[in-house]
């Protein structure tokens, strides 16, 4: 466990009350007594077993970095898609969906309509996807809707939104080589690895649509 467990204690009690999830409800699904996460919220985390961490960040919606106390990036988390802690004033369309798994056919179709604050719309123009599939579970699943800032290219380890030959669009992290680029997917024991080289990529072609910059669960 690294970082301040203090803080990650904080993490995990203020994610449960907004979740509105009771302790033994933590308890039960972790398979632990309603005193160890008690515990946990205290900061008495030291030593926690992984698959421990595994379930707890699945039931609060939350990388396991987090619960480890590792920063995951810039990106945002809303606990729902009508987060009530952010003002939303900018409408953004919903573009159909994009595969979390197997890339599905690249999406156009406006299937309804999003708002994001201008603090993020000032950064750039900014769409919406609907999420399909399971490889990028716990962190984002399926029927959860992904807010993507319009962007060619990303940091390596980013989370985007990449389109496959002009037709087939999905939804994995990315993380660049001299010789190509890696999609890799968080539920890497069902995804494996998908490596494209430098040569696919400009042939294919392979290209960046843009990073996903927030995550809204699904109601």
């Amino acid at each position: 466990m690294t970082g301040d467990i203090k803080s990650v204690g904080t993490l995990i009690r203020d994610r449960r009350s907004e979740l509105g999830i009771t302790q033994k409800e933590v308890a039960d699904f972790v398979g632990v007594s309603e005193a160890a996460v008690s515990r946990w919220e205290s900061g008495e985390i030291n030593n926690m077993r992984r698959d421990r961490i595994a379930a707890l960040s699945k039931i609060l919606r939350l990388s396991p970095l987090d619960i480890m106390g590792i920063s995951d990036n810039d990106l945002s988390f809303s606990p729902t898609l009508d987060s009530p802690f952010k003002e939303k004033n900018i409408r953004i369309p919903i573009l159909g969906r994009v595969a979390a798994g197997t890339p599905i056919g690249a999406v156009e179709e406006v299937i309804g309509w999003e708002e994001i604050s201008k603090k993020l719309a000032a950064g750039g123009a900014c769409f919406a996807l609907r999420v399909c599939g399971h490889s990028m579970e716990p962190r984002i699943l399926e029927g959860d809707t992904v807010i993507v800032r319009q962007q060619p290219n990303v940091d390596s380890g980013d989370i985007a939104v990449v389109l496959i030959g002009n037709e087939e669009a999905t939804l994995k992290r990315v993380k660049k080589q001299k010789d190509g680029i890696i999609l890799i997917a968080n539920n890497s024991a069902v995804y494996e690895p998908h490596f494209y080289s430098n040569r696919e990529i400009k042939n294919s072609p392979v290209r960046i649509l843009g990073k996903v910059v927030e995550i809204r669960c699904k109601p």
